[in-house]
């Protein structure tokens, strides 16, 4: 009897001990079980830091989310093929040029009730007319608010109201391995939902500058701001402008580009931050135009070779490389010198080149930073007052950029000799023609030297900029001028 009270006991002991430890290694895996009544229905899992728990369902966010996604479609005019030379006969008996009408898609994110939408530059860049169609299949005419090519982000806004949007979230929260889901429209399937995680912050992958060409990089320098959340979420052709949204449905970002030898999807994906696209936004709602702040550096990420090179004292920030060449620098002004490092800007760290634009390009001309850098080993800090591209603090306004930006020409002075062997008293020349309106519009060539605007003489390139901020959207403009090595007159018509 003894012996089988010791037993009893001893089994009691180890049942006691075996639910202990159960329910002591239970605490820590990170999941529960929920229920209702007595029944089970679903696991989550624990957020990191946080706590609340996230669903290994992505339903409900997925249903919050879709509605907000609209699908874009943009249509523009006949491309030019690039043929800088003049065929007499084509010019003369009328012969297009033109490709025909080419059509776009992709995907943007409704942010207000009353109809702003956002999505990518390259996604309307150029566009004649613009499309949206929102999720419960309404489709709508969009005017377009303004953009940005050197964050790919643009605003355009449909004349609607009460509809269901999202809110922007914190991207600096957002950490390497949480769940986001990417919502888009790829390959025109409307509606669709991949999840991932996010599996990096702050890649720049030169996909803004590498659509630039040689000239316009010497001409304007490094401007594009490439800071960009990188997400294994399935992401493709089509979901460009579409949202990356956190598990609360908070957006995180835009998505923007894909890393992939074939053009789909190949196991990155990368999306604008948030904390950029809402001062984009922002800038562009207000005023039509981006009022970006700059420092007029030359900078690099600083690495071991680099340290070892310059004798740093650390082995990440900011180097400052050089300053602006127009003598306009905001931060030599302050006393930040070469061979600087930035460490800190206001309360944020700078470990790479990449942070610094992207923190900068969230102020505005005018406004006052703080710039730590480490000099030689000890950090100094210096108070800035960031300028525009111009030298100055002032507010840039749209309406005297968006004429000629929409044209997408620069122009400059003709020399005396030429204007007298062409036997005309005046003329400004084409000297460099983008894929803007004219283009689009016309047959004109690079080199075309323009004579009159709606028969009003231009004989500088103030006069030419003067006579084209006076035309009103839809009007009807003339340029008549010639060639230097095609002297006869051209006419070239199109409307603003």
């Amino acid at each position: 009897m003894k012996r089988f009270t010791t037993l009893f006991i001893a089994a009691i002991l180890g049942s006691l001990l075996t639910l202990a430890g159960y329910e002591y290694f239970k605490k820590d895996d990170g999941v529960k079980i929920q229920y209702v009544g007595e029944s089970p229905i679903s696991k989550v899992n624990y957020m990191s830091g946080a706590s609340a728990t996230v669903p290994t369902s992505f339903a409900d966010v997925a249903e919050k989310v879709t509605p907000t996604v609209v699908h874009i479609r943009s249509t523009q005019r006949a491309s030019r093929q690039p043929n800088n030379s003049i065929d007499p006969f084509r010019e003369f008996f009328g012969m297009p040029r033109n490709q025909g009408p080419s059509q776009s898609s992709g995907s943007g994110v409704i942010i207000t009730e009353s109809g702003y939408i956002v999505t990518n530059n390259h996604v309307v860049q150029g566009a004649e007319v613009v499309e949206v169609t929102l999720n419960d299949n309404r489709t709508f005419k969009a005017d377009v608010v303004g953009t940005d090519p050197d964050t790919d982000l643009a605003v355009i806004k449909i004349s609607q109201t009460g509809l269901p949007s999202l809110a922007f979230v914190d991207s600096d929260h957002a950490r390497v391995g949480e769940w986001v889901l990417a919502v888009g429209n790829p390959f025109n399937l409307t509606s669709t939902v991949t999840a991932g995680i996010i599996s990096a912050k702050g890649r720049n992958i030169n996909i803004i500058n590498s659509n630039r060409s040689v000239e316009e990089l010497q001409e304007q320098g490094n401007t594009a701001i490439e800071s960009f959340i990188q997400t294994d979420a399935a992401i493709n052709p089509g979901n460009s402008g579409g949202a990356l949204v956190d598990m609360n449905g908070g957006l995180v970002g835009i998505n923007t580009a894909i890393a992939s030898r074939t053009g789909s999807y190949s196991g990155y994906g990368f999306a604008v931050p948030s904390n950029i696209v809402s001062k984009i936004v922002e800038d562009l709602m207000e005023f039509g135009v981006v009022q970006r702040g700059w420092l007029g550096v030359e900078v690099r990420s600083v690495n071991s070779e680099l340290a070892k090179e310059y004798d740093l004292e650390i082995n990440e920030g900011a180097f400052i490389a050089g300053f602006s060449k127009d003598n306009k620098s905001a931060a030599k002004a302050a006393g930040i010198k070469e061979n600087d490092v930035v460490v800190k800007i206001n309360e944020t760290p700078i470990r790479s080149s990449t942070a610094l634009i992207e923190t900068i390009g969230r102020h505005r001309p005018g406004d006052k930073v703080m710039i730590t850098v480490n000099r030689k080993g000890k950090e100094i800090t210096y108070p800035v007052v960031l300028k525009n591209r111009d030298g100055s603090v002032e507010v840039v306004k749209a309406e005297e950029r968006s004429g000629i930006v929409a044209l997408g020409l620069d122009v400059e002075e003709v020399d005396a000799k030429v204007l007298k062997q062409l036997e005309i008293k005046n003329g400004v020349r084409i000297k460099k023609l983008g894929n803007g309106k004219l283009a689009r519009s016309t047959d004109v060539r690079e080199g075309f030297i323009v004579t009159k605007i709606n028969d009003v003489p231009v004989k500088s390139v103030k006069e030419f900029n003067e006579e084209i901020k006076k035309k009103k959207a839809g009007e009807l403009v003339i340029l008549t001028g010639t060639y230097e090595d095609f002297p006869r007159e051209f006419n070239y018509a199109f409307r603003m």
